[in-house]
Formats: structure tokens, sequence, C-alpha cells
């Protein structure tokens, strides 16, 4: 749901009543992971997507009938052998769908509206929503902020307990934490015993950040797919004449000031991606022995075989272990065959992304590797439509 936030906020912002469609689980090479949604207004407008049209019909009529009748439902769509007709997904996988109406007088209509706003505003929150146990609790939701501090309640549903808003509250904080949207088994009563929740948690954290350093014709092509990915760019050279926003017009930010002394200052984290281009020596080992020391996703240099056996042994001269030498990519990229810079940085984006989803960076044609690598499992019990 908070990936289409923002047309969200605005649908809330105008008063309008709508339903929204959010993949809850997902099962063998289904086309879009947990959180997808797709959302219906009272209009009949549609905004997003659940499966990339295999099953967009059939759950934008359930959409429909959420707004008329007010109930939450959740279905689940799969490949059907028996009924070439019957609708499901042709990749073959199974996907869970929460249906929720959010009209005016719906419960989680607060909720939900403060945690679109806040994915709107591109700030850091998750919302924890009910998918599936007692008919009364499905739907609702808590949105939980990164210091673990929550808005709503799951409080008036049969069976629901106060330690269960602070037990998933808990939960979801550190599934914001690690910018993970996901499913949890939970107690009806905030423990791991008992009747069990299934409770869905998205999180919406800031674009992840890719930080180009080298402001050379190769960072230009990168930092236009850098944004296409969704990151946050920045690109960081310590020759003014270069680093210039005429050279860079799609950078988020342009820092003049030496590689290794703006990593030491700026704020990193676990999705971070740092690209050194610069491959001068007097630029490349101050900061590439900082880099591998940071717990970032992925370091990586450009620079040819020759360059980067120099570049190591310098790496190693200057206390760089061969663990830490172990997280470099360098050469910097896929073999791809690139020549131009913009080829170059397609190498590279395919790297970053291979590294981030597990991907091997082999054909698909001839491999027997899945397709998706990082799917969410269906929860453990079977979970059909409900009312």
């Amino acid at each position: 749901m908070l990936d289409i936030a923002e047309e969200l906020n605005r649908w809330v912002e105008q008063g309008r009543d709508f339903a929204v469609a959010t993949v809850v689980a997902v099962g063998g090479s289904a086309p879009r992971q947990p959180g997808a949604a797709l959302a219906v207004d009272a209009d009949g407008t549609a905004i997003g997507s659940v499966s990339g049209g295999c099953v967009e019909g059939a759950v934008y009529e359930l959409c429909r009938q959420a707004l008329a009748d007010g109930e939450t439902v959740l279905e689940r769509f799969g490949y059907s052998d028996e009924d070439a007709f019957a609708v499901g997904l042709t990749c073959g996988g199974v996907i869970d769908i929460l249906v929720t109406p959010v009209r005016a007088a719906d419960p989680a209509r607060p909720v939900l509206a403060s945690a679109l706003a806040a994915a709107a505003r591109g700030e850091a929150a998750a919302v924890a929503r009910i998918v599936s146990g007692p008919a009364e609790l499905l739907g609702r939701a808590l949105l939980v902020s990164p210091e673990g501090s929550y808005d709503g309640s799951y409080e008036g549903g049969f069976g629901a307990h106060p330690e269960l808003d602070r037990t998933v509250a808990a939960e979801a904080s550190a599934f914001l934490d690690a910018g993970r949207t996901g499913t949890l088994e939970i107690g009806e009563q905030g423990s791991r015993c008992g009747a069990p929740l299934t409770v869905l948690v998205e999180s919406s954290v800031p674009p992840p950040r890719m930080i180009v350093f080298g402001a050379i014709d190769f960072a230009s092509a990168l930092v236009r797919i850098g944004k296409f990915l969704g990151h946050h760019v920045t690109v960081c050279d310590a020759r003014p004449v270069f680093a210039t926003r005429t050279r860079f017009p799609e950078a988020d930010e342009i820092v003049v000031e030496w590689p290794h002394k703006y990593l030491e200052r700026t704020r990193v984290d676990g999705r971070t991606v740092l690209c050194v281009l610069t491959h001068d020596a007097k630029f490349d080992v101050p900061l590439l022995q900082l880099a591998l020391r940071l717990p970032v996703a992925y370091v990586g240099a450009m620079g040819s075989r020759r360059t980067h056996l120099e570049r190591n042994d310098r790496l190693r001269e200057v206390g760089v272990t061969e663990l830490e030498l172990a997280r470099l990519r360098s050469p910097i990229g896929l073999d791809l065959g690139a020549r131009t810079p913009e080829e170059t940085a397609l190498s590279i984006a395919s790297e970053i992304v291979a590294a981030r989803r597990g991907g091997s960076g082999v054909s698909l044609t001839g491999a027997h590797t899945p397709i998706h690598h990082d799917p969410t499992s269906l929860p453990a019990r079977r979970i059909g439509s409900v009312a």
C-alpha cells in the first residue's frame, strides 16, 4: 500500500472513499512482492498493481465489493491446471491479497491516513495490519514510528489484548529498522502462544543512498540510472571544475570535497551503495580504506584488472585485511561487454541489483535458478476468503 502512498494520500486529502488491495504473501514465481497494492475509489478510478495484469480484474471487483459492503476480505490467487479460464497467475505462483475498505467511517482510516501521509512525505514509518485471525480484527492497523511509539489500537476486536499492541509495535519497529516488508505470526494476546494472528508489516523508509565518487562521464550515466532505480544520489569529487550542477542535473546532491573526508562525515546505512569511479590512487586508497569498514550494502570501484591488482596492494599496505578486500566489487559491474558510459552504468546497476536481491548475474536462459530470489513465504496455515 505504501508503494502508492503519494497518490493515496491525495485521495485522503480530497475526502475520497476507496478500497486498497495489498499483496500479503507470495509463493513461487509471483510477479509482485508483499506490500504491492491496487486501490480503487468510489468512482471506479484505479491506481497501482498487485500482479502485473494476471488478476487485476478480479481484484478490482473485490475492491468495488469491499467499498459497497464495508467488509475486509483475504483472497488467495494461484494457477489452476483444472480450469484454463479461471482467474489466476500464469507464472505459476500464488499470492494472498488483503482487500480493505478505507471509508470515512471505517476504524482503520485514521491510522492508514497517517501512514500514507508519512510515506508521502518520505518519512520512515511502518503500518502493521492484521490479515489473518478473527473477522473483527481483520484490517485493523497500527502506525509505528522508528522510535517504537505507535498510533492506533487493535482493541475492540474479539480476543484483542493490550499486550498485542505493544508486541506488534516492537516487532514492526524491527521490520522498519531493516526497511523490510513482510508478515509475522503472533498470538492473539501478544505472545507466541494461543490462537495465531498473521500481521502484515509494511515499511516506508527514505530512498536508499547511492554515493558516486568521481565526477566523470561514466558518473553522469550512473546518476541517471541510480535515480531511475529509486536512489537518493550524491556525486562527490574534490575538483570543483567537474563537480557541477550543469554536468549532473539529475543528482540530488553535489559535494565538492575530498571523497574520504565526505564519507567520514556523511550518513550511511545497510542500504547505501558506494560507487568509486575516480580510479586515482590518491582518492581511491583512503576512500576505500574507510568504505570497506562501513556497514553498507555495496562497495564497487572502477578500473582495469591491472589497476585493481595495484590498488589491492596499496590497500593492503595501509592495513586493509583480506576479509575487508573480499567486500570490494572490482572491477566494478557485471560482464555485459559494456563500452559506452550508459552501458557501463547499466553494468554497475545490474551488479547492485544482483547483490541486493541475491541474483547470480547469469543469463536466465538455460539457468535453473529461481527468477525471484527473495519471496516472503506464505503464512503456515491455510487462508482463504473470509468476511
